[in-house]
């Protein structure tokens, strides 16, 4: 999953008819029914669970979405929400009880067709989701999601049973035996009749079943959701509701946060990390998260899909001096990157600190021989793509370039190329509008190593958005995936990880922290390991 940024919002006298509180008000234990505003920015696509893939519409899916599973938001693992149990006998025929007692916020009760009613819409080709391909693995899928623009054959996955009120069973077309820990992902999420009934009008104002409902949005400036009262979850709202603001700049966020006029912004500027112990004190947060910053390739340009530019994507790599930048940009929010994954895994969770070894060390004489043996630069320079409204991009892009250049001894071998806003730079990735290298960093779905391999390097995988493909990576992951030894199949993995550093398919830069800045009328406020805010924990005062 990806992304983030933000439009400046009014002052104290419209929060005070929002959340009918005073204005940055003291201590006490909190007002379950007190409004908190947050930054937040745009999502690329309409909030429906199978077509957002992005950290912006994840955020709200989260608030208004409750799957079978729910990542613990200290631990990041997969625990039961809404089912009662999963079973299973050989990890490819899985029985699926649903909890009783669970409704949406329109009344309408959650049931085993809820589930098996959205999977199908998700995985269908002619419903355009982005992330079809997390319903692959369910039998049927080849027919109603066919590869390479064939016609679409069957209505539903073949794979996918209603058997009762609340129980359903799944078929996948290979043995998973993580494939329940993947269930608490997003695109997992059950749909009320009413997405289906009218579904322009469900766009509109989406109904789901977790703790938030959604009030109103106005594209470009606000989101506001409000805690729902019958939520039957044990995760119930501890405050009145979360307005989402959007800022299309992290720095005017923060600055409205010291003057009182925003109360939470889960992305503090690189320009202001110097300041920002001294700004908030313990209302500063910077703890680990499953997030990973890369550049990626368009390898359906030829010129980077040609033989030889392995060696140069291993140049590029070695060029950026990734200790200097996390320090000097990032004031060590930032740990340079020594491997395709995360240490949140662990090792037992198929972390392997070092495995990029020497293409992840800089060395500009090194860099300089490999860029050449591979037939140089394409067009004799890169132009690295990012998103300027958000996560303090430019900075660290331009720094990449210093880096290359001054490796390269050519201040001309690497530009930035800034799109102005997060949604547009997604639009022309799908597009498939790269010409060199861009900024793909990757959120985990969920903390499981497969996560943060197959959905970016898998042929045509749903986030693999520089096209990458590798046969013999491929056939890893398959026989990881069907592995039943959970320490077995993280193994496989691993060796499919080493296929990505031999080739370089994507060259990592560094893994980020979560960090967060809140006011003085918060409490409770935590980072979850996908970095982003709990908001139903948090308190306002």
């Amino acid at each position: 999953m990806r992304g983030a940024q933000h439009a400046r919002w009014a002052a104290c006298a419209v929060a005070l008819a929002l959340v009918g509180a005073a204005c940055g008000g003291v201590g006490g234990s909190g007002d379950s029914g007190a409004v908190l505003s947050s930054s937040w920015g745009d999502p690329q696509n309409p909030l429906e669970p199978a077509n957002t893939n992005e950290v912006q519409g994840g955020k709200v899916l989260d608030m208004i979405f409750r799957g079978l599973k729910r990542y613990d938001p200290e631990t990041g693992k997969a625990e039961d929400m809404l089912a009662e149990r999963i079973e299973t006998t050989d990890s490819r025929n899985f029985t699926v009880t649903v909890k009783d007692g669970w409704t949406f916020s329109n009344g309408e009760k959650v049931t085993a067709r809820s589930f098996v009613d959205a999977w199908n819409y998700g995985a269908s080709l002619r419903n355009n989701q982005r992330n079809a391909y997390f319903f692959g693995y369910i039998e049927g899928y080849d027919k109603v999601h066919p590869e390479g623009g064939g016609e679409q054959s069957a209505e539903t996955l073949s794979g996918l049973k209603v058997t009762g009120e609340r129980t359903f069973t799944v078929r996948l077309k290979q043995k998973f035996s993580s494939f329940p820990d993947t269930l608490g992902y997003a695109a997992f999420a059950p749909l009320p009749r009413a997405f289906f009934d009218d579904h322009d009008a469900w766009l509109a104002k989406p109904v789901g079943n977790g703790p938030y409902t959604v009030d109103s949005y106005v594209k470009g400036s606000r989101m506001s959701l409000r805690a729902w009262d019958g939520y039957p979850g044990p995760d119930k709202a501890q405050n009145g509701g979360v307005d989402l603001k959007v800022y299309t700049d992290n720095n005017t966020a923060y600055t409205d946060l010291m003057a009182g006029n925003l109360d939470l912004v889960d992305d503090v500027p690189a320009s202001q990390l110097k300041n920002v112990r001294k700004d908030l004190g313990d209302r500063y947060l910077n703890t680990p998260a499953g997030i990973l910053q890369t550049l990626a390739f368009p390898y359906y340009d030829r010129n980077w899909n040609k033989p030889g530019m392995d060696k140069v994507r291993k140049g590029l790599s070695r060029a950026i001096d990734r200790e200097q930048i996390t320090q000097t940009i990032f004031h060590r929010t930032r740990t340079p990157a020594t491997d395709w994954t995360s240490p949140v895994l662990g090792e037992d969770g198929g972390y392997q600190a070092g495995l990029c070894g020497e293409w992840c060390e800089y060395d500009a004489a090194e860099a300089k021989r490999l860029i050449e043996e591979g037939g140089g630069l394409p067009g004799g320079q890169v132009r690295i793509t990012f998103n300027a409204d958000t996560g303090s991009h430019k900075q660290w892009v331009d720094a990449v370039c210093h880096s290359i250049n001054n490796a390269l001894d050519n201040d001309r071998a690497c530009v930035s190329n800034p799109v102005g806003t997060f949604a547009d730079f997604r639009g022309q990735i799908t597009d498939r509008e790269m010409t060199g290298p861009f900024r793909a960093g990757w959120q985990m779905d969920y903390p499981l190593i497969q996560n943060f391999l197959q959905p970016l390097y898998y042929t045509n995988a749903s986030s693999n958005d520089g096209k990458w493909s590798n046969k013999q990576f491929d056939d890893l992951v398959d026989k990881a995936n069907a592995e039943t030894d959970t320490a077995q199949a993280v193994a496989t993995f691993q060796q499919a990880e080493e296929v990505v550093r031999d080739h370089m398919a994507a060259i990592p830069l560094w893994y980020q922290n979560g960090s967060a800045g809140y006011s003085e009328r918060l409490s409770d406020v935590r980072l979850n390991p996908f970095s982003v805010p709990v908001y139903d924990e948090i308190k306002v005062s």
